[in-house]
């Protein structure tokens, strides 16, 4: 869709709007409000809480985190470094930064199962344990969406489907990730460093 925009005293120039880059960016909005909503009732919670966590509750081990966010940046890192190349045209760079990409990501999910294996309560654990499982659960379902959206980034680069000028899917899933990173600072510094 071609829009027409005038700036003061210059001829008309057209700006073209992307649609699906467009929804994707409502897409991310909306998951960052879900996200607000499910931090501001967790710090609200913890506010009124007389003792946070509740007496009993194992302490977090902050190793695993500290590792997952190590393992979650660098895949930022390198899913930035594929959609660059991508947007040069060295698309073998570009295939092989989002395999990176993908191994991180199962890596980071991998960290949170062992994590959740050994924190010594679970969601039905109270207040904290639905907190803790809850917000770091819902976070690791978009990393395996986005795994799975990176996933088919990969297939469809496999049959040579980018180019510099047509790297959409690319530039999507590396917007995506990226939003899937961000969301990790906040659950890190509420979740285990609060």
């Amino acid at each position: 869709m071609a829009v027409r925009a005038t700036a003061r005293g210059r001829e008309p120039f057209v700006t073209r709007v992307n649609h699906a880059m467009f929804g994707l960016w409502v897409f991310i909005a909306a998951e960052s409000l879900f996200f607000g909503l499910l931090f501001a009732a967790y710090l609200y919670l913890r506010v009124r809480a007389e003792a946070w966590p509740p007496p009993g509750t194992p302490e977090l081990d902050l190793l695993i985190p500290v590792f997952n966010s190590i393992v979650l940046f660098s895949s930022g890192a390198t899913m930035h470094g594929a959609h660059e190349a991508f947007r040069r045209g060295y698309n073998e760079v570009g295939r092989a930064g989002i395999l990176v990409t993908i191994v991180l990501g199962t890596a980071f999910l991998l960290g949170q199962a062992f994590e959740y294996a050994t924190a010594g309560f679970g969601l039905g654990s109270g207040v904290f344990g639905s907190g803790f499982f809850t917000i770091t659960g819902f976070h690791g379902a978009h990393v395996l969406v986005g795994l799975i959206f990176l996933a088919m980034v990969y297939l469809k680069a496999r049959r040579g489907a980018y180019t510099p000028d047509n790297h959409l899917g690319v530039e999507a899933s590396a917007l995506y990730w990226h939003f899937v990173d961000a969301v990790w600072v906040v659950v890190f510094t509420v979740m285990y460093l609060l």
